[in-house]
């Protein structure tokens, strides 16, 4: 999923790389308690003033700011790291109000100096996947050091060492393939003990896929809530006259065949992986039950079918005639969605997003006024 990494920013930066305009770069490079960003959260600005991303949700968002102008105006250093937490002393303090804490790495980068930075943000705008290493935290040295890694194995960049370069590029190419973003500690020298160095592996990968079977007016509105969460959206129904790309614009793809058949396909050719969501809105056996038999059997990372508890009920009989073992039938999220109470095409689809996302970050979907656990996972 999109989130706001610097090659999440890719779009704007490799404008202003195009223009030849340098920019800073501040990066959560490590988090405690309960920060609002994940590490690879990041805030650029150029020279102008210009912002784009975040580090913070706003707590030390100002304070980020300031560092990152300085780092461009010379004022002050081009890379460092930054501590920032919450003051029990003083609560106007530059600080997390949440009580957590986060370590911002910031960077002075102009893109014309380097360019594997260039690079990964070129395939980041254009789609395409690559991982970019920057070191952010080890000895002074080798601070802002980057290599851009390739699904192919290429690099450009380095880290200074090739022990060094080939230890990051196994770790980032590992977080590349399973579309992972995040910090890896490695030794300095590039193998696991001696001085500690940490590496901020930024992951762009295509966006993950939402297959929506069933071309009805829920599948609409869920369109429009797996574009806001990122997903490319595809319609598919067997019944030409429901399945068009007029009743559906915000759709990726809409297609017109039977259900299973196009799955199958789209398994066949690899265009499916462990991000995948499939939403089956068709509450019609002899669509659903062939369709569920081969989505459950994949690794997928969200199954969810429409229907009422009996239709759930004759479903999930059919579906074990048919020889799906139980531990894949427990995968099945039906009826589908979180129990808000809502009726409407609208209401639905929040309901189906709402659980996807619970889903993706294994939470239980319960209010938080009600749970007692760590906020951000």
């Amino acid at each position: 999923m999109k989130g706001n990494t610097m090659l999440d920013l890719a779009g704007e930066l490799h404008r202003w790389s195009g223009l030849g305009r340098p920019f800073a770069v501040a990066t959560v490079a490590a988090t405690g308690g309960s920060a609002p960003r994940r590490p690879g959260a990041a805030l650029a600005v150029d020279a102008d003033g210009t912002a784009i991303g975040s580090v913070s949700g706003g707590c030390v968002e100002g304070a980020v700011y300031e560092l990152c102008r300085q780092a461009l105006s010379g004022e002050g250093p081009a890379t460092a790291l930054e501590r920032f937490g919450y003051s029990d002393d003083d609560a106007f303090a530059v600080g997390l109000t949440c009580g957590g804490v986060i370590d911002v790495a910031i960077q002075r980068i102009d893109p014309a100096e380097r360019p594997e930075v260039a690079a990964a943000l070129a395939a980041a705008a254009s789609g395409e996947a690559a991982a970019l290493a920057r070191v952010v935290a080890g000895p002074a040295e080798l601070l802002g050091r980057a290599l851009l890694i390739r699904p192919d194995g290429s690099r450009v960049g380095s880290l200074g060492d090739p022990v060094r370069d080939r230890t990051a590029a196994a770790e980032a190419a590992a977080m590349l393939a399973a579309g992972r973003s995040g910090t890896v500690g490695i030794g300095a020298e590039g193998s696991r003990c001696g001085v500690p160095l940490t590496l901020l592996v930024e992951s762009s990968v295509p966006p993950p896929r939402m297959l929506v079977f069933g071309a009805i007016d829920f599948a609409a509105a869920l369109v429009r809530a797996g574009r806001f969460l990122g997903y490319r959206v595809t319609v598919c129904d067997a019944r030409a006259v429901f399945a068009t790309a007029a009743r559906f614009p915000e759709a990726e793809d809409v297609v017109v065949d039977w259900p299973h058949r196009y799955l199958d396909a789209e398994a066949a050719a690899g265009r499916l992986d462990a991000r995948t969501a499939v939403c089956v809105l068709t509450h019609d056996a002899k669509f659903d039950v062939p369709l569920l038999d081969r989505a459950l059997r994949l690794p997928l990372a969200y199954v969810g079918a429409m229907g009422s508890r009996r239709t759930h009920d004759h479903r999930s009989e059919r579906l074990r005639a048919a020889g799906l073992p139980a531990s894949a039938l427990a995968r099945l999220h039906s009826p589908i969605g979180l129990d808000l109470g809502g009726r409407t095409p609208e209401e639905t689809a929040l309901s189906i997003a709402a659980e996807i996302v619970a889903s993706r970050h294994g939470a239980t979907g319960r209010p938080l006024s009600e749970t007692a656990s760590a906020i951000h996972a």
